[in-house]
C-alpha cells in the first residue's frame, strides 16, 4: 500500500486546519449556508434530509486495518455506530455534527485518509477492480496508476471547477469489475507487443441521460497517461456545457460533437501537454509499483480446507459463493457481504468494521477492499486459514453466502437519507432479499445483478443492473420502474426500459414473478439471466411483469 509522507501528512493537516476555520464561521454565522457550500462540498460534506453527511474517499478501494479501524471509531465516536460503504468505493457517515467534522478529518489523517474531492464539480475518487493485486485474470495491478492518478488530480488547480463532477475508473483485469465503461474516463491496461499501456473511454456514465463510452483511443503507452488526461480534461472543461447542469458532463460534449471531433481536439492538446512532463510521473509510478509490491504469500497445506470444504454444508455454500480465484496457489479472495437478508446494503456496525480489520492482520496481509458492489474484501486469504475467517464471519453477522445473487443488491441511500431521492430504495432491497431468502430459490437462480437508485441520479446503477429498478415520485406516490438486460462488465449495456412503473406494494411480486419466469424460460441451470434475455428478448420478461397485457394480447 502507499503510506503517506511528511509532503502528503503537512498537506493535510494544512487542508484540515482551513476547513476547521470555515466550519467556525459558519457555525457562529459569519458564513451564510450558501456561502459554506462550496467549501464543505471541497471537504466531502454533505447537507442531506437529516443532518450533514461526511464522505470519505477509500483511494481505488484499498484499506489496511488500522484504517478501516479508524473508521469505525468515527462511526462510533461521531456518528450512529455504523457506516455506509457506496459504489464509489467510499464511506459516509450519516449523522455527523457539523462542530465535529474537522475532529473526523484529523482522525483520518493521522491513518492517512481524507474526504478531499468526494464531491463536488471537480475530479472524484478514483475507482478500481476490488480485487486488484489479487486476482488470477489481471494483466497488472492497476493501484499504482490509481495512486498516480489521485496525487495528479488532487487539488489539481485547472480542474477544480468544472462543469460537473468527473470520474475515473481504471482496471487491470479482463474481467472489468471497475465499470470502466459507465464512467468519464475508463482506462482498461493491456499489452500491445509487450509494451505497457491502456484502452481508454471517454463519455460513459448514467444518470438521467446514460451511455456507454466509447473508445477514444485503443492503446496509450503508459508514459503518456497524465498529459492524455490532462488533455481530455482540457478539452472537456473548455468545450462543454455550462448552461445546463443536466448537459454538462462529458458524455454530452462526445454525443453533441461526435467521437472524431473530441478525438481530434484531445490529440491536439495531447501534444501540447506532452512536452510539459518531464519524466517525474514514471519515477513516482516507479516508486508507487513498489509500495504496491505482492505480500510474502505463505506455502502450507491446502488438505484442512478440503476436508471442511467437504464435510460443513454451511462453510461449503459460502465458499463456493463468496470466493474467487487468486494468483498465488492456496491463496482465495474472499468477499464479505454486507448484504444479509433484510439488512441494508452497505451497511457496516464499528464492532463489524473491527472485525474486518482483525482478520485482514491475522489471515489477510493486512490488506482489504471496498468494491463498487458495498461488499468488503480479503484479498490475501491462504486457504488453510478460510474455516476459521468463516467462524469469525458467523459470528458477526458477515458470512451471508450471496455474493452475486439476487440478494446482493446494491441500493444508494434513497429517501431515507438523501436530498435529492424521489423514493426510497433500502426497504425495497430489503424486501427483495428478504422474499428471496423464504423462497429459498437464490442460489437456483444463479447470478444475477439486481441495482436500485431512488432517483434519476443512478448512484445505484440501475442502469447496468440485469434488473434495474427506478424509483420515482409519480403525483406524491413512490412509483418503480424496471429495467431489464443491463450489463456493468466489459460487455457493458444500458437496460432497457420495460414498461409502466409498479407501487411499493407491487414492485416485489413483479420481481418475483420476473425471476420464477427466467426460471422456466433458462435452457439450462447453466443459463444466467442476462443470458437468457439476451437470447429471448424482451417479450417473454415483460409478459411476465405485465400478465394482464399479455392475457389481453391473447385474446
Amino acid at each position: 500500500m502507499y503510506s503517506y509522507s511528511d509532503f502528503d501528512k503537512a498537506f493535510l493537516a494544512e487542508r484540515n486546519a482551513q476547513f476547521r476555520a470555515q466550519v467556525d464561521r459558519r457555525i457562529s454565522g459569519a458564513l451564510t449556508e450558501d456561502e459554506f457550500k462550496p467549501l464543505r462540498l471541497m471537504n466531502g460534506v454533505y447537507l442531506q434530509l437529516h443532518a450533514y453527511m461526511l464522505r470519505v474517499a477509500i483511494p481505488y478501494g484499498t484499506l489496511n486495518g488500522a484504517q478501516m479501524r479508524q473508521l469505525a471509531l468515527l462511526a462510533e465516536k461521531w456518528d450512529k455506530g455504523y457506516g455506509h460503504f457506496t459504489t464509489r468505493q467510499n464511506i459516509q457517515y450519516n449523522w455527523p455534527r457539523l462542530r465535529d467534522i474537522p475532529d473526523m478529518l484529523d482522525a483520518l489523517a493521522e491513518v492517512g485518509l481524507h474526504a478531499i474531492q468526494t464531491s463536488g464539480n471537480t475530479i472524484r475518487n478514483t475507482t478500481a477492480d476490488h480485487f486488484a493485486g489479487a486476482t488470477a485474470d489481471e494483466i497488472a495491478d492497476p493501484r499504482p496508476v490509481a495512486e498516480l492518478i489521485r496525487q495528479w488530480s488532487t487539488d489539481h488547480p485547472e480542474f477544480q471547477f468544472l462543469g460537473r463532477k468527473f470520474k475515473i475508473a481504471i482496471t487491470g483485469a479482463e474481467t472489468d469489475r471497475a465499470v470502466t465503461r459507465a464512467h468519464d474516463i475508463g482506462l482498461r491496461m493491456l499489452r500491445r507487443d509487450g509494451e505497457p499501456g491502456f484502452e481508454v473511454i471517454v463519455g460513459g456514465g448514467l444518470g438521467r441521460t446514460p451511455m456507454i463510452g466509447q473508445v477514444i483511443r485503443d492503446f496509450l503507452p503508459r508514459a503518456d497517461l497524465l498529459p492524455y488526461l490532462e488533455a481530455v480534461l482540457a478539452v472537456y472543461n473548455l468545450l462543454g456545457r455550462r448552461d445546463n447542469k443536466y448537459k454538462a458532463r462529458i458524455k454530452i460534449t462526445v454525443h453533441e460533437n461526435g467521437i472524431e471531433k473530441i478525438r481530434d481536439l484531445v490529440e491536439e492538446a495531447f501534444l501540447e501537454r506532452r512536452a510539459a512532463f518531464t519524466g517525474v510521473d514514471q519515477e513516482l509510478l516507479a516508486s508507487f509499483e513498489a509500495a504496491f509490491a505482492n505480500p510474502a504469500f505463505k506455502t502450507a497445506p491446502t488438505d484442512a480446507y478440503d476436508a471442511f470444504h467437504k464435510a460443513d454444508p454451511v462453510f461449503r455454500a459460502w465458499a463456493d459463493t463468496n470466493l474467487a480465484p487468486h494468483k498465488a496457489p492456496g491463496y482465495a479472495i474472499v468477499t464479505i457481504s454486507l448484504k444479509a437478508h433484510g439488512a441494508t446494503p452497505g451497511d457496516a456496525t464499528a464492532e463489524q468494521m473491527r472485525v474486518m480489520a482483525d482478520l485482514a492482520e491475522r489471515f489477510g496481509h493486512d490488506e482489504l477492499r471496498i468494491s463498487h458492489e458495498q461488499n468488503v474484501i480479503l484479498p490475501h486469504v491462504h486457504k488453510s486459514d478460510l474455516p476459521a475467517v468463516h467462524a469469525i464471519l458467523s459470528k458477526n453477522g458477515l458470512a451471508t453466502a450471496n455474493v452475486g445473487l439476487i440478494s446482493d443488491i446494491i441500493a444508494c441511500p434513497g429517501m431515507d437519507y438523501c436530498a435529492l431521492a424521489t423514493a426510497r430504495s433500502i426497504p425495497i432491497a430489503q424486501e427483495i432479499a428478504t422474499r428471496f431468502d423464504e423462497l429459498k430459490l437464490e442460489h437456483d437462480v444463479g447470478p444475477l445483478k439486481i441495482k436500485i437508485s431512488g432517483c434519476i441520479n443512478a448512484c445505484g446503477h440501475h442502469h447496468v443492473g440485469h434488473i434495474g429498478i427506478l424509483g420515482l415520485d409519480r403525483a406524491g406516490v413512490e412509483n418503480y420502474q424496471i429495467t431489464l438486460g443491463g450489463d456493468a462488465t466489459e460487455t457493458a449495456a444500458i437496460g432497457e426500459r420495460a414498461g409502466p412503473g409498479f407501487s411499493a406494494d407491487e414492485i416485489v411480486p413483479a420481481i418475483e414473478r420476473l425471476v420464477l419466469a427466467y426460471l422456466d424460460l433458462r435452457q439450462s441451470r447453466g443459463e444466467t439471466f442476462l443470458a437468457a434475455y439476451r437470447r429471448l428478448g424482451a417479450a417473454p420478461f415483460k409478459a411476465a411483469l405485465y400478465p394482464e397485457e399479455a392475457q389481453a394480447d391473447a385474446a
